[in-house]
Formats: structure tokens, sequence, C-alpha cells
């Protein structure tokens, strides 16, 4: 099995074992039409592909014409900071837009969360 399949496998059992505030943001982006645009959930975004390298990372949701990234960060985010900075550096030097939020934030407040993305993409497109 090549690399890329095997991301592509690690993308699939992703998306089988969300968390549930990732399961509730799903359930109303899926639902609304945020202006047209497509997400994809646990979709790969791969960089640095030279010399049979398959460099990665796997945002929680991701809309390709927006090239905005949307984390929902549990608690494990406390503890990897460091790794959460230089990965976003990455994805934003390759042009994308990040919005962060915590499952908290998704659970108790949806509505101001989507608001927050609806206003992104208005800001995007």
């Amino acid at each position: 099995m090549t690399k890329v399949n095997e991301i592509l496998n690690l993308a699939r059992e992703l998306r089988k074992n969300q968390t549930n505030a990732e399961k509730l943001f799903w359930f109303e982006l899926k639902q609304n039409s945020f202006f047209g645009q497509k997400f994809l959930r646990q979709h790969p975004i791969f960089y640095n592909t030279l010399h049979d390298s398959a460099d990665f990372f796997i945002p929680d949701f991701y809309c390709a014409k927006c090239k905005l990234i949307i984390e929902i960060d549990g608690a494990i985010h406390l503890e990897r900071k460091e790794y959460d900075e230089y990965r976003d550096g990455i994805l934003t030097e390759l042009g994308y837009t990040i919005l962060r939020f915590t499952n908290s934030e998704v659970e108790t407040d949806i509505f101001t969360v989507l608001e927050i993305v609806e206003q992104k993409i208005k800001s995007t497109t």
C-alpha cells in the first residue's frame, strides 16, 4: 500500500471517529448552504511532495474554494500548542485561513460559531 493510500485510510478512520462537537458542527455545516461552498471533513492536504515525500495535514473541515480550514479543538490541543502553531504556519504560508474553535464553543454556542464561519466565507468570496 502506498503512503497516499495509508493517509487516505487514516482520514477515513478519523471521519468514523469524530468527537461529539465535530459531529454537531458537521451536521449544521452540511444542513446550511454556506453560500454554495462545499466543505469536506477530515480531508488530507498534501504539501512538500518532492522526492516521493508526502507531507500532509488532515484538518477537521476544509473548503478548497475559500482555502478555509476549520479546526474543532479538544483538550488534547492544550498539550500540543507548538505543533498546532507549526502546522498553522505551514498552512498559512500555503494560503489557507484557519479558524479554530473549542469543543465547548461548538457544543454550547454553535450558532455563533456558524456565524463566524459565514462571515469568513463572505469575506473570501
